[in-house]
């Protein structure tokens, strides 16, 4: 195969327990095709395959193929961004947004791919970080980041700005920063609007607000957001970036969320269509003939 991509580095989370059938089949054709292929942790089942680590994939390939699922493929965006590393995801588990080759069509799907013959989608990120006596990163999400309740049934406190300026004050369980990749998962949940992938823009949907007028708000991508813990707050509270575990948060923490400057290239097949995806996974109903 005379594919622009020579060096292919393998991303996996080792707690997956169905990962050995797909990467021993994900592998086997990469070899096939007579090209290198390195994975990201240890495998007893392949111990002859090249373990490097993240930080090294950008130097050491060409290109990452994330097996998994959404997770996956989120996980490594996070790991990747900044390093104009594209990123193919490989879904083995239920229909997903954003890993669209699947096992069972894994030997055409990947050779389009791997012979030019892709869509790229470019993404965003955010990061948060905790302004309190001392200033710390929280981390990088591709989906959302959420200040909720922790451990406790009862609401949080707490005010947000945007860029400075005041936006409301609310008690709820929760809010959620989410992308336009993100509009889709807990944001949705929560009531907020389905973003179009290509939209510069962020959304903010609050969790169980005790305010019958509170609604869902689409903002600029480049706004700044900071949401402050009350100092009457009493509910333990944190915040987590894409789901994992978080940071508990004092009352007057702020928490400050901005766009990350670097982005993330998915390769997507030439046929791929968001709008299938959608309707597949949330069940639309089909265009009447």
């Amino acid at each position: 195969m005379n594919s622009p991509f020579k060096r292919i580095g393998l991303f996996i989370r080792k707690d997956d327990p169905v990962m050995e059938n797909a990467v021993i089949q994900v592998t086997e054709f990469l070899l096939s095709q007579s090209l290198s292929v390195s994975i990201n942790v240890p495998l007893a089942f392949l111990p002859e395959l090249d373990v490097i680590s993240m930080s090294d994939f950008p130097t050491q390939c060409d290109l990452t193929i994330a097996i998994g699922g959404d997770g996956t493929l989120l996980s490594a965006s996070r790991a990747l961004s900044g390093s104009n590393l594209p990123i193919v995801g490989i879904n083995i588990g239920r229909l997903g947004f954003l890993a669209d080759v699947t096992l069972s069509k894994l030997d055409k799907q990947l050779s389009e791919i791997l012979s030019g013959s892709y869509r790229e989608d470019t993404r965003f990120l955010m990061h948060a970080s905790i302004i309190g006596q001392n200033e710390y990163e929280v981390g990088k999400a591709m989906n959302d980041i959420v200040v909720h309740a922790h451990q406790s049934l009862h609401m949080i406190e707490f005010e947000t700005y945007i860029n400075g300026r005041f936006l409301n004050s609310q008690r709820a369980d929760g809010v959620v920063v989410a992308t336009p990749t993100g509009s889709t998962a807990y944001a949705m949940s929560a009531g907020g609007p389905i973003l179009d992938v290509d939209l510069d823009a962020l959304v903010l949907a609050s969790v169980c607000p005790h305010a019958l007028s509170n609604r869902p708000l689409v903002i600029a991508a480049t706004s700044t957001i900071d949401i402050v813990i009350s100092d009457s707050n009493t509910t333990s509270a944190m915040v987590t970036c894409d789901g994992r575990p978080g940071h508990v948060l004092q009352p007057g923490d702020t928490i400050r969320i901005k766009r990350q400057p670097s982005t993330i290239t998915l390769l997507h097949l030439e046929d791929h269509d968001h709008y299938s995806i959608l309707r597949a996974k949330l069940e639309w109903g089909r265009k009447l003939t």
